[in-house]
């Protein structure tokens, strides 16, 4: 009997989970011989991990008492209120959100250019730089093609930076997503359990910005821009040990460009 070629969805089924054994075992097969497809399904399962990890507080979570299948059946069987009075409410909260909504900047500013950048970066650092299963999906032995899939997704060719020199090395990486797009993001560690991450991606805006410290709760950083290309270094280490590493990415990338 001719095996079933296999196709995009046989590979979507395995990261899903939801192939019969037969079927599995043919897909397995299949990607023992293209290691290219046995790659990037391993990409794809590592994504799939990191989306369990991170919504499993969230699954765990009792169901909402609003949910309840007997308090719903008991709120349909309870006669609706008149038109007039749901006409109201409807109105209160018409106007109500257009309040809110015109103070939104004003109460909770959405950050922009190098703020919204650093932020990302942060954001990123709390939440790879302390995973000890997965903090990169490609290792530096990946460099040139981790470089390759950063140009790719940046639309613009994209370096690796040789810290080394500093006294650390590459990890590796991974693509992240922002609210601006896709960024790359670079772990960096020295060997005893300090490590780094470097952000960088397409700035809106053209052209260059100047470097600019940044701090949060777990972390502080450095982020700039380059020829509209945005940087943001973050460690949780004090910025005397930050910022000359942040100058010498600054300046190996502005040599590259």
């Amino acid at each position: 009997m001719t095996t079933r070629p296999i196709s995009e969805d046989d590979l979507q089924g395995l990261v899903d989970e939801r192939l019969d054994e037969k079927r599995h075992s043919e897909v397995e097969t299949y990607l023992g011989d293209h290691p290219d497809a046995r790659a990037r399904v391993a990409r794809m399962v590592a994504l799939r991990e990191d989306m369990r990890a991170a919504f499993a507080p969230i699954a765990a979570e009792p169901v909402p008492a609003q949910l309840n299948l007997s308090r719903i059946v008991e709120a349909r069987r309870r006669p609706a209120p008149p038109a007039w009075r749901a006409m109201a409410a409807g109105l209160l909260l018409l106007v109500g959100g257009a309040g809110g909504w015109g103070l939104r900047e004003v109460v909770s500013p959405v950050p922009t250019g190098i703020e919204a950048l650093a932020q990302e970066a942060s954001t990123n650092y709390a939440v790879y730089a302390p995973d000890h299963t997965r903090p990169v999906e490609l290792v530096a032995a990946n460099r040139d093609e981790l470089a390759g899939w950063f140009s790719d997704r940046l639309k613009r060719p994209v370096g690796v930076p040789d810290l080394s020199g500093s006294g650390y090395r590459l990890m590796g990486g991974r693509l992240v997503a922002t609210p601006q797009g896709p960024a790359g993001l670079l772990m960096y560690d020295e060997g005893h359990g300090t490590r780094f991450v470097m952000l960088m991606r397409p700035m809106a805006q053209p052209g260059d910005a100047p470097m600019r410290a940044h701090t949060s709760e777990a972390s502080n950083g450095y982020a700039w821009a380059q020829d509209g290309l945005g940087y943001s270094l973050v460690g949780a280490v004090d910025p005397t040990v930050l910022h000359p590493l942040a100058n010498e990415i600054r300046r190996a990338t502005a040599k590259a460009i």
